[in-house]
């Protein structure tokens, strides 16, 4: 059992919720991920590390409530437990020191970023933020970001805070003012991520990217994260989450994310949300 010390509501439906897990606090790194399972017969859910305290031995998690799990788990309150927290899993994120790095977050993509950009600038790199989200509502961690990123740029669909317009508008307001970025991670929707890497493999701006399709135990035994990188047929949970955005096929990845959909609406009816 592990112990909820801390929890917050960032917006309608995304909440914030620190947990104690000595083993996981101890042993991960970001661009990992957990596995969590709120009671004996809940079902399990990947979710991805947002930030971590080894002196406290908490992970902080970041999740979405929008259905039958994610529900109980926003039920649960500060001094309750969980039933399982299985992690680090995944492989950590492949940063390297270099100059300038631009991170570009879409919606509850802010959560797996916020770690990655962290460890760069402890590498001392400089780091710049693109958040988005459909209206001011749904921009999170922006004042977060802040304790580190040198520029924190926000755009959003209905113009409610910071520029209107998507995220690739402020990228390319970034390249057109000539600056050198040596590499682009973007994390978010996977359309929100093709585009920025049409915006950037033609400039020859490294850019990576963050998967999450559809998991189930998490060790690459069930086959159902598997995503084609590089003309190879990979797995989400231990090749990645994070990938070579050059090399991701993108359309196969969006096709099997809706595979599923009509299943996951008769389940929601069936359960009773």
């Amino acid at each position: 059992m592990y112990k909820i010390v801390s929890k917050e509501k960032l917006n309608s439906s995304v909440e914030l919720m620190e947990i104690e897990a000595p083993f996981v606090a101890r042993k991960c790194e970001a661009g990992q991920f957990i596995i969590i399972r709120v009671d004996e017969d809940g079902e399990r859910v990947p979710l991805t590390i947002a930030d971590y305290d080894r002196e406290k031995n908490t992970v902080t998690i970041i999740y979405q409530v929008v259905g039958y799990s994610t529900e109980l788990l926003s039920k649960k309150q500060v001094g309750e437990y969980v039933e399982d927290f299985v992690g680090p899993l995944g492989k950590p994120a492949p940063l390297h020191k270099c100059d300038y790095v631009v991170g570009v977050a879409g919606g509850v993509g802010a959560a797996p970023l916020y770690p990655q950009l962290r460890k760069l600038h402890e590498m001392g790199v400089k780091v710049d933020v693109i958040i988005g989200g459909r209206s001011a509502e749904y921009v999170i961690l922006a004042e977060k970001f802040k304790e580190f990123c040198d520029n924190v740029y926000i755009a959003t669909d209905d113009g409610s805070l910071g520029k209107k317009g998507f995220v690739t508008n402020v990228l390319q307001d970034i390249i057109d003012t000539g600056a050198k970025i040596d590499e682009v991670i973007a994390i978010g929707p996977l359309i929100m991520m093709k585009n920025v890497v049409k915006m950037t493999k033609p400039l020859g701006i490294p850019t990576g990217v963050s998967l999450n399709p559809i998991m189930i135990d998490g060790t690459g035994m069930c086959g159902g994260c598997r995503v084609t990188v590089g003309g190879k047929t990979m797995f989400a949970c231990v090749d990645g989450p994070d990938f070579d955005g050059f090399e991701v096929d993108f359309e196969e990845a969006m096709t099997r994310q809706t595979m599923f959909k009509d299943l996951e609406h008769e389940c929601q009816i069936g359960r009773g949300a």
